[in-house]
């Protein structure tokens, strides 16, 4: 059976009071049955803090990006060995802020992909269409360019990895998809796996995020191939981030 997840993307938010709070009302408001399904992602800046914090809690922490290579003249850059130093379980690779803002390309996204594989990481790839290649009838083709990308030279990529359904349009926009919406692009993703792919798609866990908070992530998350979200403004907010991995089973 294919584990399920609920992962908190914090983005460039936190300071060290805030966090600190944000963990300490995580671990209380949780129950501990479940927190060994939930994974929150801070800045990297704040990983030695959220390490010490979490030490004790069955709740994992991963890191929102990585440059693929071990050490080198880069500066400002994080390598997966430096991550692996605090802890992280999980690295985030080609979120959609990350392929727009910082023009990451597929070849760069996928480097990270294998990077983080390669250290024994758990890559949490992140694919998803804009509102007019959605419009456009691209999301097929659009997902099928991101997933074929990591699975080009290695037909075992999707071995050990988390892949998060986010269509671009519905990030902090406060659009969601429909739950059958999302069980349609998720089956599809796993007919794309299967397709580039020797990994049996059905033990590849599958996230959806955009826009998911406690009002509609029960509906979501009981979608046969929803495997749990990826959470972005609702993690920053300890009562309702509980609510959402209340969910997940």
């Amino acid at each position: 059976m294919r584990s399920r997840l609920v992962a908190g993307n914090w983005k460039m938010n936190g300071r060290v009071d805030s966090i600190s709070t944000l963990l300490h009302e995580l671990n209380q408001a949780i129950p501990g049955d479940l927190q060994s399904q939930c994974l929150v992602l801070p800045p990297a800046i704040y990983l030695p803090l959220v390490s010490q914090k979490l030490a004790d809690s069955p709740i994992s922490w991963g890191a929102q990006n990585v440059y693929p290579a071990d050490a080198g003249a880069f500066t400002g850059e994080l390598s997966a060995p430096m991550l692996k130093d605090y802890g992280c379980h999980y690295v985030l690779v080609g979120h959609s802020e990350r392929r727009t803002l910082f023009r990451e390309d597929e070849k760069f996204v996928a480097d990270k992909f294998h990077h983080v594989k390669e250290h024994a990481m758990i890559p949490i790839l992140c694919v998803g269409e804009t509102l007019i290649q959605r419009e456009q009838g691209q999301t097929e083709e659009v997902l099928a360019r991101q997933l074929r990308a990591v699975a080009r030279d290695d037909r075992q990529a999707f071995a050990g990895c988390v892949i998060a359904y986010e269509p671009v349009w519905a990030i902090g926009t406060g659009k969601t998809a429909s739950p059958e919406q999302v069980q349609e692009v998720h089956q599809n993703i796993r007919a794309l796996m299967a397709e580039f792919g020797d990994v049996d798609p059905d033990t590849v866990t599958v996230l959806y995020g955009g826009s998911v908070n406690d009002k509609n992530a029960q509906a979501l998350f009981a979608m046969p191939d929803v495997d749990g979200g990826l959470i972005g403004g609702a993690s920053l907010n300890a009562q309702q981030f509980a609510e959402i991995v209340k969910c997940i089973n």
